[in-house]
Protein backbone atom coordinates (compact mmCIF):
# COMPACT_ATOMS: atom_id res chain seq x y z
CA UNK A 1 0.00 0.00 0.00
CA UNK A 2 1.01 3.62 -0.36
CA UNK A 3 2.67 4.92 2.37
CA UNK A 4 -0.11 8.03 2.43
CA UNK A 5 -3.45 7.25 3.41
CA UNK A 6 -5.49 8.17 0.45
CA UNK A 7 -9.21 5.64 1.14
CA UNK A 8 -12.19 7.09 0.53
CA UNK A 9 -13.72 4.04 2.86
CA UNK A 10 -11.45 2.83 6.18
CA UNK A 11 -13.89 0.26 7.22
CA UNK A 12 -11.01 -2.62 6.18
CA UNK A 13 -8.64 -0.70 8.20
CA UNK A 14 -11.21 -0.45 10.93
CA UNK A 15 -12.77 -3.61 10.68
CA UNK A 16 -8.63 -5.05 10.67
CA UNK A 17 -7.77 -3.22 13.81
CA UNK A 18 -10.23 -3.96 15.60
CA UNK A 19 -9.69 -7.48 14.95
CA UNK A 20 -6.30 -7.09 15.96
CA UNK A 21 -6.61 -5.22 19.05
CA UNK A 22 -9.15 -7.31 20.87
CA UNK A 23 -7.63 -10.83 19.50
CA UNK A 24 -8.57 -12.78 22.63
CA UNK A 25 -5.13 -14.24 22.75
CA UNK A 26 -1.28 -13.07 22.88
CA UNK A 27 -0.51 -11.07 19.53
CA UNK A 28 3.32 -12.32 18.89
CA UNK A 29 5.98 -10.75 16.41
CA UNK A 30 4.46 -13.09 13.78
CA UNK A 31 0.99 -11.41 14.16
CA UNK A 32 2.24 -8.00 14.18
CA UNK A 33 4.52 -8.25 11.25
CA UNK A 34 1.14 -9.87 9.34
CA UNK A 35 -0.94 -7.09 10.18
CA UNK A 36 1.99 -4.29 9.27
CA UNK A 37 2.08 -5.57 5.90
CA UNK A 38 -1.06 -5.37 5.13
CA UNK A 39 -1.20 -1.73 7.02
CA UNK A 40 1.66 -0.38 7.49
CA UNK A 41 2.42 2.11 10.27
CA UNK A 42 2.42 5.13 8.30
CA UNK A 43 -0.69 4.63 6.80
CA UNK A 44 -2.66 4.14 10.36
CA UNK A 45 -0.46 7.24 12.08
CA UNK A 46 -1.96 9.36 8.95
CA UNK A 47 -5.53 8.06 9.56
CA UNK A 48 -5.38 8.90 13.71
CA UNK A 49 -4.04 12.04 12.70
CA UNK A 50 -6.82 12.77 9.78
CA UNK A 51 -9.87 10.39 10.29
CA UNK A 52 -10.26 10.67 14.07
CA UNK A 53 -13.67 11.96 13.14
CA UNK A 54 -15.20 8.39 11.99
CA UNK A 55 -16.70 6.75 14.76
CA UNK A 56 -14.59 4.46 16.66
CA UNK A 57 -11.38 4.86 14.82
CA UNK A 58 -9.40 6.37 16.92
CA UNK A 59 -10.34 4.08 20.34
CA UNK A 60 -9.40 0.94 17.51
CA UNK A 61 -6.45 2.50 16.14
CA UNK A 62 -5.22 3.35 19.59
CA UNK A 63 -5.60 -0.33 21.31
CA UNK A 64 -4.17 -1.77 17.97
CA UNK A 65 -1.34 0.19 18.07
CA UNK A 66 -0.50 -0.11 22.12
CA UNK A 67 -0.69 -4.52 21.01
CA UNK A 68 1.90 -3.79 17.76
CA UNK A 69 4.19 -2.02 19.93
CA UNK A 70 3.75 -4.39 23.25
CA UNK A 71 5.88 -6.95 20.49
CA UNK A 72 9.10 -6.86 19.93
CA UNK A 73 8.80 -5.94 16.15
CA UNK A 74 6.44 -3.51 16.99
CA UNK A 75 9.04 -2.04 19.58
CA UNK A 76 11.87 -2.53 17.47
CA UNK A 77 10.18 0.36 14.88
CA UNK A 78 9.73 2.72 17.51
CA UNK A 79 13.01 4.51 16.89
CA UNK A 80 12.36 4.97 13.72
CA UNK A 81 8.62 6.91 14.70
CA UNK A 82 10.04 9.34 17.37
CA UNK A 83 8.66 12.17 15.82
CA UNK A 84 4.84 10.47 16.10
CA UNK A 85 5.62 9.65 19.72
CA UNK A 86 6.54 13.68 19.84
CA UNK A 87 3.15 14.82 18.09
CA UNK A 88 1.41 11.98 20.57
CA UNK A 89 2.75 13.00 23.65
CA UNK A 90 1.32 17.05 23.02
CA UNK A 91 -2.05 15.47 20.75
CA UNK A 92 -5.22 17.22 22.88
CA UNK A 93 -6.82 13.84 22.74
CA UNK A 94 -5.92 11.99 25.99
CA UNK A 95 -6.86 8.69 24.06
CA UNK A 96 -3.92 9.44 21.45
CA UNK A 97 -1.56 10.94 24.47
CA UNK A 98 -1.77 7.95 26.75
CA UNK A 99 -0.81 5.96 23.61
CA UNK A 100 2.77 7.92 23.21
CA UNK A 101 3.15 7.50 26.89
CA UNK A 102 3.38 3.69 26.49
CA UNK A 103 4.61 3.68 23.26
CA UNK A 104 7.57 5.13 25.27
CA UNK A 105 7.78 2.62 27.92
CA UNK A 106 8.01 -0.28 25.18
CA UNK A 107 10.93 1.40 23.45
CA UNK A 108 12.70 1.27 26.96
CA UNK A 109 11.15 -2.19 27.36
CA UNK A 110 11.45 -3.89 24.49
CA UNK A 111 13.87 -2.45 22.63
CA UNK A 112 16.51 -5.17 21.30
CA UNK A 113 18.75 -3.21 18.80
CA UNK A 114 22.33 -2.71 21.06
CA UNK A 115 23.09 -0.06 18.54
CA UNK A 116 20.02 1.94 19.62
CA UNK A 117 20.70 3.62 22.98
CA UNK A 118 16.58 4.39 24.24
CA UNK A 119 17.89 6.95 26.43
CA UNK A 120 19.39 8.88 23.94
CA UNK A 121 16.47 8.80 21.75
CA UNK A 122 14.37 10.37 24.55
CA UNK A 123 16.99 13.09 25.15
CA UNK A 124 17.36 13.60 21.40
CA UNK A 125 13.82 14.09 21.04
CA UNK A 126 13.21 15.96 23.98
CA UNK A 127 10.99 13.45 25.02
CA UNK A 128 10.73 13.53 28.99
CA UNK A 129 9.61 17.38 29.19
CA UNK A 130 6.84 16.19 27.28
CA UNK A 131 5.97 12.90 29.45
CA UNK A 132 6.40 15.32 32.67
CA UNK A 133 3.58 17.72 30.64
CA UNK A 134 1.46 14.58 30.44
CA UNK A 135 1.89 13.99 34.00
CA UNK A 136 1.02 16.73 35.58
CA UNK A 137 -2.01 17.80 33.12
CA UNK A 138 -2.93 14.86 31.30
CA UNK A 139 -6.53 12.85 32.54
CA UNK A 140 -5.98 10.36 35.64
CA UNK A 141 -5.05 7.41 32.63
CA UNK A 142 -2.65 9.48 30.98
CA UNK A 143 -0.93 10.42 34.31
CA UNK A 144 -0.64 6.97 34.68
CA UNK A 145 0.82 6.06 31.68
CA UNK A 146 3.59 8.64 31.81
CA UNK A 147 4.50 7.87 35.28
CA UNK A 148 5.20 3.97 34.31
CA UNK A 149 7.31 5.48 31.59
CA UNK A 150 9.24 7.59 33.34
CA UNK A 151 10.19 4.96 35.95
CA UNK A 152 11.21 2.54 33.57
CA UNK A 153 13.40 5.46 32.15
CA UNK A 154 14.87 5.30 35.58
CA UNK A 155 15.74 1.98 35.38
CA UNK A 156 18.87 3.27 33.40
CA UNK A 157 21.78 4.72 34.53
CA UNK A 158 21.58 7.23 32.09
CA UNK A 159 18.00 8.24 32.84
CA UNK A 160 18.73 9.04 36.25
CA UNK A 161 20.46 11.56 34.88
CA UNK A 162 17.61 12.91 33.00
CA UNK A 163 15.38 12.69 35.52
CA UNK A 164 17.20 14.01 38.61
CA UNK A 165 19.44 16.44 36.70
CA UNK A 166 22.81 17.73 38.56
CA UNK A 167 21.43 21.59 38.29
CA UNK A 168 18.57 22.31 40.78
CA UNK A 169 17.71 25.17 38.56
CA UNK A 170 16.86 23.05 35.56
CA UNK A 171 12.98 23.63 34.93
CA UNK A 172 12.41 19.69 34.46
CA UNK A 173 13.79 19.07 38.69
CA UNK A 174 10.70 18.09 40.32
CA UNK A 175 10.89 20.54 43.18
CA UNK A 176 10.79 22.67 40.98
CA UNK A 177 7.82 21.78 38.84
CA UNK A 178 6.05 20.79 42.02
CA UNK A 179 6.20 24.68 42.95
CA UNK A 180 4.90 25.94 39.88
CA UNK A 181 1.49 23.37 39.00
CA UNK A 182 -1.85 22.67 40.32
CA UNK A 183 -2.55 21.10 43.59
CA UNK A 184 -3.58 17.93 41.70
CA UNK A 185 0.02 17.96 39.43
CA UNK A 186 1.86 18.32 42.58
CA UNK A 187 0.08 14.77 44.42
CA UNK A 188 0.86 13.29 41.12
CA UNK A 189 4.54 14.25 41.12
CA UNK A 190 4.93 12.48 44.93
CA UNK A 191 2.81 9.72 44.05
CA UNK A 192 5.64 9.26 41.31
CA UNK A 193 8.72 10.11 43.33
CA UNK A 194 6.93 7.69 45.61
CA UNK A 195 7.29 5.17 42.20
CA UNK A 196 10.58 5.97 41.93
CA UNK A 197 11.87 5.53 45.12
CA UNK A 198 10.68 1.97 44.84
CA UNK A 199 12.61 0.87 41.66
CA UNK A 200 16.23 0.35 43.41
CA UNK A 201 18.69 1.34 46.23
CA UNK A 202 20.38 3.64 42.94
CA UNK A 203 17.38 5.49 42.33
CA UNK A 204 16.40 5.74 46.15
CA UNK A 205 19.58 7.69 46.82
CA UNK A 206 18.78 9.84 43.75
CA UNK A 207 15.48 10.80 45.39
CA UNK A 208 17.07 11.56 48.67
CA UNK A 209 19.77 13.17 47.54
CA UNK A 210 17.37 15.40 45.32
CA UNK A 211 15.72 16.22 49.12
CA UNK A 212 12.45 15.07 47.41
CA UNK A 213 11.43 13.08 50.47
CA UNK A 214 11.16 16.93 51.81
CA UNK A 215 8.58 17.67 49.36
CA UNK A 216 6.30 15.27 51.25
CA UNK A 217 6.77 15.86 54.62
CA UNK A 218 6.27 19.78 53.88
CA UNK A 219 3.06 18.91 52.16
CA UNK A 220 1.42 16.82 55.46
CA UNK A 221 3.00 19.68 58.01
CA UNK A 222 1.70 22.24 55.71
CA UNK A 223 -2.00 21.48 54.55
CA UNK A 224 -4.61 22.11 56.86
CA UNK A 225 -6.92 19.92 54.25
CA UNK A 226 -7.75 16.03 55.81
CA UNK A 227 -8.37 14.64 52.37
CA UNK A 228 -5.17 16.35 50.64
CA UNK A 229 -3.01 14.91 54.10
CA UNK A 230 -4.59 11.53 54.01
CA UNK A 231 -3.79 11.04 50.50
CA UNK A 232 -0.11 12.09 51.41
CA UNK A 233 -0.13 9.69 54.51
CA UNK A 234 -1.28 7.05 51.70
CA UNK A 235 2.43 7.77 49.91
CA UNK A 236 3.91 7.43 52.95
CA UNK A 237 2.51 4.09 53.69
CA UNK A 238 3.75 2.59 50.19
CA UNK A 239 7.23 4.38 51.12
CA UNK A 240 7.40 2.21 54.11
CA UNK A 241 6.69 -1.10 52.44
CA UNK A 242 10.32 -0.26 50.33
CA UNK A 243 12.88 -2.77 51.64
CA UNK A 244 16.09 -0.75 50.31
CA UNK A 245 14.25 2.62 51.65
CA UNK A 246 15.05 1.81 55.23
CA UNK A 247 18.28 4.05 55.45
CA UNK A 248 17.12 6.88 53.30
CA UNK A 249 13.80 7.28 55.48
CA UNK A 250 15.76 6.91 58.56
CA UNK A 251 17.76 10.21 57.91
CA UNK A 252 13.92 12.42 57.21
CA UNK A 253 12.22 13.53 60.43
CA UNK A 254 9.34 11.41 59.39
CA UNK A 255 9.32 9.43 62.11
CA UNK A 256 9.02 12.32 64.36
CA UNK A 257 6.50 13.72 62.19
CA UNK A 258 4.26 10.56 62.31
CA UNK A 259 4.69 10.85 66.28
CA UNK A 260 2.97 14.42 65.94
CA UNK A 261 0.22 13.71 64.31
CA UNK A 262 -0.35 10.54 66.57
CA UNK A 263 -0.17 12.83 69.86
CA UNK A 264 -2.57 15.40 68.27
CA UNK A 265 -5.57 15.20 69.88
CA UNK A 266 -7.55 17.87 67.70
CA UNK A 267 -5.93 16.22 64.29
CA UNK A 268 -9.08 13.61 62.80
CA UNK A 269 -9.24 9.86 64.13
CA UNK A 270 -8.33 8.45 60.53
CA UNK A 271 -5.31 11.01 59.80
CA UNK A 272 -3.79 9.58 63.66
CA UNK A 273 -4.94 5.90 62.63
CA UNK A 274 -2.92 5.46 59.07
CA UNK A 275 0.01 7.55 60.96
CA UNK A 276 -0.14 4.88 63.88
CA UNK A 277 -0.17 2.45 60.45
CA UNK A 278 2.66 4.10 58.99
CA UNK A 279 4.50 3.62 62.09
CA UNK A 280 4.24 -0.05 62.80
CA UNK A 281 5.21 -0.72 59.11
CA UNK A 282 8.53 0.97 59.55
CA UNK A 283 9.34 -0.06 62.85
CA UNK A 284 8.30 -3.74 62.09
CA UNK A 285 11.78 -4.06 59.72
CA UNK A 286 14.80 -5.03 61.75
CA UNK A 287 17.50 -2.51 59.94
CA UNK A 288 15.28 0.60 60.87
CA UNK A 289 16.60 -0.01 64.76
CA UNK A 290 20.40 0.32 63.13
CA UNK A 291 19.52 4.20 61.65
CA UNK A 292 17.50 5.63 64.63
CA UNK A 293 17.76 6.25 67.92
CA UNK A 294 15.97 4.32 70.13
CA UNK A 295 14.82 7.46 72.15
CA UNK A 296 12.81 8.61 68.25
CA UNK A 297 11.09 4.86 69.08
CA UNK A 298 9.95 5.07 72.44
CA UNK A 299 8.43 8.45 71.74
CA UNK A 300 6.54 6.89 69.18
CA UNK A 301 5.43 4.03 70.54
CA UNK A 302 4.59 6.38 73.68
CA UNK A 303 2.08 8.47 71.85
CA UNK A 304 -0.18 5.18 70.44
CA UNK A 305 0.10 4.17 74.16
CA UNK A 306 -1.20 7.41 74.98
CA UNK A 307 -4.16 7.24 72.27
CA UNK A 308 -4.89 3.49 73.34
CA UNK A 309 -4.57 5.27 76.96
CA UNK A 310 -7.45 7.78 76.82
CA UNK A 311 -9.98 4.68 75.10
CA UNK A 312 -10.76 6.60 71.67
CA UNK A 313 -14.57 6.90 70.67
CA UNK A 314 -13.40 5.47 66.92
CA UNK A 315 -13.14 1.82 67.24
CA UNK A 316 -11.35 1.95 64.07
CA UNK A 317 -8.61 3.92 65.66
CA UNK A 318 -8.11 1.31 68.83
CA UNK A 319 -7.86 -1.44 66.42
CA UNK A 320 -5.16 0.21 64.30
CA UNK A 321 -3.19 1.25 67.77
CA UNK A 322 -3.24 -2.22 68.33
CA UNK A 323 -2.38 -3.30 64.87
CA UNK A 324 0.60 -1.33 64.89
CA UNK A 325 1.54 -2.29 68.46
CA UNK A 326 2.08 -5.60 67.06
CA UNK A 327 4.10 -4.55 63.65
CA UNK A 328 6.04 -2.65 66.04
CA UNK A 329 6.42 -5.91 68.50
CA UNK A 330 7.32 -8.24 64.83
CA UNK A 331 10.86 -7.17 65.24
CA UNK A 332 13.12 -8.17 68.13
CA UNK A 333 14.32 -4.39 69.20
CA UNK A 334 10.69 -3.44 68.99
CA UNK A 335 9.04 -6.43 71.01
CA UNK A 336 11.71 -5.74 74.02
CA UNK A 337 10.91 -1.77 73.87
CA UNK A 338 7.14 -2.53 73.72
CA UNK A 339 7.59 -5.09 77.01
CA UNK A 340 10.44 -3.22 78.68
CA UNK A 341 8.86 0.16 78.96
CA UNK A 342 7.19 1.92 82.10
CA UNK A 343 4.38 1.40 81.69
CA UNK A 344 4.78 -1.19 78.96
CA UNK A 345 2.43 -0.43 75.80
CA UNK A 346 2.32 -4.23 75.04
CA UNK A 347 0.01 -4.44 78.30
CA UNK A 348 -3.27 -2.84 76.20
CA UNK A 349 -2.73 -5.58 73.54
CA UNK A 350 -2.78 -8.28 76.17
CA UNK A 351 -5.28 -6.91 78.01
CA UNK A 352 -7.61 -6.73 74.74
CA UNK A 353 -6.72 -10.16 73.35
CA UNK A 354 -8.96 -11.39 76.12
CA UNK A 355 -11.72 -8.91 76.41
CA UNK A 356 -14.84 -10.52 74.26
CA UNK A 357 -16.61 -7.00 74.63
CA UNK A 358 -14.78 -5.30 71.35
CA UNK A 359 -14.68 -8.17 69.05
CA UNK A 360 -12.10 -5.87 66.54
CA UNK A 361 -10.31 -4.55 69.02
CA UNK A 362 -9.22 -8.35 70.49
CA UNK A 363 -8.73 -9.85 66.55
CA UNK A 364 -6.08 -7.42 66.10
CA UNK A 365 -4.72 -7.99 69.76
CA UNK A 366 -4.66 -11.59 69.23
CA UNK A 367 -2.90 -11.24 65.82
CA UNK A 368 -0.46 -8.45 67.76
CA UNK A 369 0.08 -10.68 70.49
CA UNK A 370 1.61 -13.40 68.06
CA UNK A 371 3.44 -11.06 66.50
CA UNK A 372 4.80 -9.45 69.95
CA UNK A 373 5.63 -13.15 70.75
CA UNK A 374 8.06 -14.37 67.67
CA UNK A 375 4.84 -16.03 65.80
CA UNK A 376 6.29 -14.15 62.81
CA UNK A 377 9.78 -14.30 63.47
CA UNK A 378 12.41 -17.39 62.90
CA UNK A 379 13.07 -19.97 65.09
CA UNK A 380 16.06 -18.46 66.48
CA UNK A 381 14.87 -15.40 67.46
CA UNK A 382 11.32 -16.33 68.94
CA UNK A 383 12.62 -15.43 72.23
CA UNK A 384 13.39 -12.05 73.94
CA UNK A 385 15.93 -10.80 76.54
CA UNK A 386 15.32 -11.77 80.51
CA UNK A 387 13.26 -8.76 81.54
CA UNK A 388 11.02 -8.90 78.35
CA UNK A 389 9.99 -12.53 78.73
CA UNK A 390 9.58 -12.05 82.36
CA UNK A 391 7.59 -8.82 81.64
CA UNK A 392 5.30 -10.97 78.95
CA UNK A 393 5.03 -13.86 81.83
CA UNK A 394 3.64 -11.56 84.12
CA UNK A 395 1.22 -9.39 81.95
CA UNK A 396 -0.27 -12.75 80.68
CA UNK A 397 -1.01 -13.66 84.29
CA UNK A 398 -2.36 -10.48 85.65
CA UNK A 399 -4.82 -10.11 83.03
CA UNK A 400 -5.92 -13.85 83.57
CA UNK A 401 -5.98 -13.48 87.28
CA UNK A 402 -8.68 -10.49 86.74
CA UNK A 403 -10.89 -12.72 84.53
CA UNK A 404 -13.08 -15.51 85.95
CA UNK A 405 -10.40 -18.03 83.85
CA UNK A 406 -8.37 -17.19 86.81
CA UNK A 407 -5.16 -19.00 84.47
CA UNK A 408 -3.77 -18.73 81.27
CA UNK A 409 -4.83 -21.68 80.17
CA UNK A 410 -8.16 -20.72 80.72
CA UNK A 411 -7.64 -17.83 78.22
CA UNK A 412 -6.30 -19.62 75.72
CA UNK A 413 -8.85 -22.20 75.62
CA UNK A 414 -12.00 -19.71 76.02
CA UNK A 415 -10.12 -17.98 72.67
CA UNK A 416 -10.24 -21.30 71.02
CA UNK A 417 -13.64 -21.65 71.99
CA UNK A 418 -14.91 -18.91 69.94
CA UNK A 419 -15.64 -18.34 66.45
CA UNK A 420 -13.22 -19.05 63.30
CA UNK A 421 -11.54 -15.79 62.77
CA UNK A 422 -10.88 -15.15 66.74
CA UNK A 423 -9.26 -19.37 66.38
CA UNK A 424 -7.30 -18.29 63.83
CA UNK A 425 -5.78 -15.34 65.58
CA UNK A 426 -5.70 -17.29 68.99
CA UNK A 427 -3.87 -20.45 67.02
CA UNK A 428 -1.00 -17.82 65.64
CA UNK A 429 -0.76 -16.28 69.38
CA UNK A 430 -0.04 -19.82 71.29
CA UNK A 431 2.24 -20.69 68.29
CA UNK A 432 4.65 -18.12 68.93
CA UNK A 433 3.91 -18.09 73.11
CA UNK A 434 4.46 -22.05 73.24
CA UNK A 435 8.47 -21.31 72.93
CA UNK A 436 8.18 -20.35 76.27
CA UNK A 437 8.10 -23.18 78.88
CA UNK A 438 5.38 -21.79 81.30
CA UNK A 439 3.47 -21.15 78.57
CA UNK A 440 3.85 -24.89 77.44
CA UNK A 441 2.91 -26.09 80.66
CA UNK A 442 -0.18 -24.06 80.44
CA UNK A 443 -1.44 -25.69 77.75
CA UNK A 444 -0.71 -29.41 78.59
CA UNK A 445 -2.72 -28.38 81.87
CA UNK A 446 -6.23 -28.16 79.70
CA UNK A 447 -6.65 -31.81 77.53
CA UNK A 448 -9.29 -29.57 76.11
CA UNK A 449 -6.82 -27.05 74.57
CA UNK A 450 -4.76 -30.07 73.43
CA UNK A 451 -8.29 -31.96 71.99
CA UNK A 452 -8.50 -28.56 69.51
CA UNK A 453 -5.43 -27.66 68.42
CA UNK A 454 -4.91 -31.69 67.57
CA UNK A 455 -8.38 -32.39 65.57
CA UNK A 456 -8.14 -31.63 61.78
CA UNK A 457 -11.76 -31.15 62.21
CA UNK A 458 -11.80 -28.40 64.04
CA UNK A 459 -10.94 -26.48 60.90
CA UNK A 460 -13.04 -25.85 57.73
CA UNK A 461 -11.39 -23.59 55.62
CA UNK A 462 -7.29 -23.65 54.09
CA UNK A 463 -6.11 -20.83 56.27
CA UNK A 464 -7.62 -21.98 59.34
CA UNK A 465 -6.64 -25.54 58.58
CA UNK A 466 -3.38 -24.61 58.02
CA UNK A 467 -2.77 -22.46 61.29
CA UNK A 468 -4.15 -24.82 63.27
CA UNK A 469 -1.17 -27.68 62.27
CA UNK A 470 1.30 -24.74 62.74
CA UNK A 471 -0.04 -24.55 66.32
CA UNK A 472 0.05 -27.69 67.03
CA UNK A 473 3.79 -28.24 65.03
CA UNK A 474 4.98 -25.68 68.05
CA UNK A 475 3.37 -27.07 70.79
CA UNK A 476 4.58 -30.48 69.73
CA UNK A 477 8.18 -29.22 69.43
CA UNK A 478 8.48 -27.47 72.31
CA UNK A 479 6.97 -30.69 74.10
CA UNK A 480 9.68 -32.49 72.75
CA UNK A 481 12.80 -30.41 73.29
CA UNK A 482 11.02 -30.09 76.84
CA UNK A 483 13.23 -32.57 79.17
CA UNK A 484 10.89 -32.19 82.24
CA UNK A 485 7.35 -32.96 80.56
CA UNK A 486 8.43 -35.04 77.92
CA UNK A 487 9.31 -37.96 80.30
CA UNK A 488 6.40 -37.46 82.74
CA UNK A 489 4.89 -40.69 82.94
CA UNK A 490 0.94 -38.52 83.56
CA UNK A 491 1.62 -36.46 80.24
CA UNK A 492 2.33 -39.77 78.09
CA UNK A 493 -1.05 -39.67 76.43
CA UNK A 494 -0.91 -35.99 75.31
CA UNK A 495 2.39 -36.64 73.54
CA UNK A 496 1.06 -39.32 71.70
CA UNK A 497 -2.17 -37.22 70.98
CA UNK A 498 0.63 -34.29 69.56
CA UNK A 499 2.86 -36.89 67.03
CA UNK A 500 -0.19 -38.49 65.82
CA UNK A 501 -1.63 -35.30 64.70
CA UNK A 502 1.67 -33.74 63.19
CA UNK A 503 2.19 -36.64 61.54
CA UNK A 504 -1.43 -36.28 59.84
CA UNK A 505 -0.75 -33.04 58.39
CA UNK A 506 -3.20 -30.04 57.95
CA UNK A 507 -5.89 -31.41 55.76
CA UNK A 508 -6.30 -34.84 56.66
CA UNK A 509 -7.39 -37.06 59.27
CA UNK A 510 -5.15 -40.07 57.90
CA UNK A 511 -8.63 -42.60 58.53
CA UNK A 512 -10.37 -44.47 55.34
CA UNK A 513 -12.97 -43.15 54.70
CA UNK A 514 -15.46 -45.45 53.40
CA UNK A 515 -18.56 -44.21 50.95
CA UNK A 516 -21.71 -43.90 52.66
CA UNK A 517 -25.23 -45.02 51.02
CA UNK A 518 -27.67 -42.12 50.38
CA UNK A 519 -30.88 -43.08 50.79
CA UNK A 520 -34.17 -40.34 50.37
CA UNK A 521 -37.49 -40.91 49.13
CA UNK A 522 -37.94 -40.08 45.34
CA UNK A 523 -39.77 -36.78 44.35
CA UNK A 524 -43.43 -37.76 43.02
CA UNK A 525 -44.83 -35.43 40.46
Amino acid sequence: MDEEFSMEDPTPLLESASDFAYYPGVQNDTAAKEFLGRFPLPLIISALQTRADVPGLENTLVACLERIFKTKYGASLIPQYMSFVQLGLRAESQLVRCLACKTVACLLENINDKTVSPVELIIDHDIYPLLLDCLVNGNEQVASASTEAIKKLAGFAEGVEVIFPANTGDITHLRNLSARCSSLGRVRILAMVVKLFSVSDYVASAVYNSNLLGLLEAEVSNSNDTLATLNILELFYELAQVQHGTEFLSRTTLIQLLSSLISNTSMDAILRSRAMMITGRLLSKENMYSFIDESCVRTVISAIDRRLSLESEDPNECECALEALGQIGSSIPGAMLLLSMSPPAARHVIDAAFDRQARGNQLAALHSLGNISGETRTESNILLNADAEENLRRLIYETASKTSKLTPSGLFLSVLQQDSEVRLAAYRMITGLVARPWCLMEICSKQEIVNIVTDPNTETTKIGMEARYNCCKAIQKAFVSSSRLSTNPALIGIATKLQEAVSRGPYLTGKLREAQPAIMTADRF
